[in-house]
């Protein structure tokens, strides 16, 4: 190894801060590689899915290279229990790190508290590497819908004991942002969300006659995950003129078709077809209290749809002052009050949003090591990564060596 020069030393370490300067002048680093862990993924058809795919699409249209961690990547999977659309990933911790270690991601992002999200967890928190993460779902209140004994504040120490090491917790609204606060979460960032307004236009309403045209009007519209935490049932019992129809599967459907066979269940749309079910209705009805955003309301709108909700996160972030929906605590008044809004106003709305500015926002929250800082990581972790492959080298030889001897 040669010896530095006098002053080398100190000219390299004036070059370092010069070089730290002019990026410190340039402004924060966004990062390029960006390696994002989800337990929701495809072919999951939900709202977390749709964000995630459409921000990937758009920061890979920016230049970024992204890698995706999944269940869909080959491991072991099981069920989530009431959940069963998503798969739980066993066992991924030794690949979810070397994926890590050969990628050199500049940020990793960690979207869910699965499994995969543990496993990216741990990997960040060993190699003291920065991440963040993002709260898709108010899991504490999802879970006491769905098993009573289970309280509250037991569901917050989870999604406190995952998130508290996160550089920064993106969230959709502010009230999910006063709501996290006030319990205690910290380094909390807004991070909205986009819609296709393509896709999703008011040109497919009416086409050969609309959807629904052999029901009776007006058509109320409720599009989702059809369980208990999502309070379809408070929108199925309300006395409303017409028609009630749910799009979307789950594990309430059954029970929900029987007790209320006056409602229509077509299942599960996608694409054009559930664009045509948004348009053709006459109001899009969101009963949730369990969402952080609701981006079917978006996609409702953007169709020219306007909404009914009851006053809850999301809707009540999304819709006052906008002429595109009614927030009330009785949703039949919303639902019927939403039956007289201008659907042009529901559409302007919609326009407001793009997924590239959701990616955009995305970036800024990512949480990169500085330019300096990420070679100095790298360069150390390749050199410990060759010490323990020389360990093992070692201790391999000498295994051999005491099996050759014995033999």
């Amino acid at each position: 190894m040669s010896t530095p020069e006098p002053g080398e030393s100190q000219a390299t370490d004036s070059q370092d801060r010069m070089v730290e300067a002019i990026e410190a002048a340039e402004g924060p680093q966004l990062a390029t590689r960006i390696m994002l862990v989800t337990d929701a993924w495809e072919p999951q058809v939900n709202g977390v899915v749709r964000t995630l795919a459409n921000t990937i699409h758009e920061l890979r249209a920016m230049g970024c290279e992204v890698e995706v961690v999944s269940p869909a990547d080959g491991y072991k999977t099981v069920p989530l229990i009431t959940y069963s659309e998503i798969r739980l990933a066993l066992g991924a911790r030794e690949d979810v790190e070397d994926r890590f270690l050969s990628f050199a991601p500049d940020a990793v992002h960690i979207a869910t508290e699965g499994t995969l999200g543990w496993d990216a967890r741990a990997v960040c928190l060993k190699h003291k590497f920065p991440f963040t993460t993002s709260y898709h779902t108010q899991y504490p209140e999802y879970v006491n819908a769905r098993f009573k004994w289970i309280p509250l504040w037991a569901g917050y120490r989870f999604m406190h004991a995952f998130h508290d090491k996160s550089g920064r917790v993106m969230v959709a609204t502010p009230t999910m942002m006063e709501l996290l606060n006030a319990h205690g979460f910290k380094n909390i960032a807004p991070w909205s969300r986009g819609v296709d307004v393509e896709m999703f236009h008011p040109s497919k309403r009416g086409v050969d006659g609309g959807i629904f045209k052999d029901l009776p009007k007006p058509v109320f519209v409720y599009v989702g995950r059809v369980s208990v935490e999502k309070n379809i049932e408070a929108f199925l019992k309300l006395d409303l003129p017409g028609s009630k129809v749910i799009v979307g599967e789950g594990p309430a459907r059954a029970e929900l078709m029987e007790k209320y066979p006056e409602a229509h269940f077509p299942g599960t749309k996608t694409g054009d077809e559930l664009a045509r079910h948004y348009a053709d209705a006459d109001v899009f009805v969101f009963p949730s209290f369990t969402d952080t955003f609701g981006l079917v309301i978006l996609e409702a709108a953007a169709t020219g749809t306007p909404v009914a909700a009851f006053v809850a996160p999301g809707p009540k972030d999304i819709l006052p002052g906008t002429g595109a929906g009614v927030v009330d605590m009785d949703l039949k008044k919303a639902c019927l009050e939403a039956l007289k809004l201008n659907r042009a106003d529901a559409r302007a709305l919609a326009e407001r949003y793009s997924w590239r500015a959701c990616a955009e926002e995305f970036r800024r929250n990512l949480e990169p090591l500085p330019r300096p800082e990420k070679k100095k990581f790298w360069k150390r972790l390749a050199e410990a990564r060759a010490r323990a492959r020389e360990r093992r080298r070692i201790a391999r030889e000498q295994r051999e060596a005491r099996k050759a001897a014995r033999g």
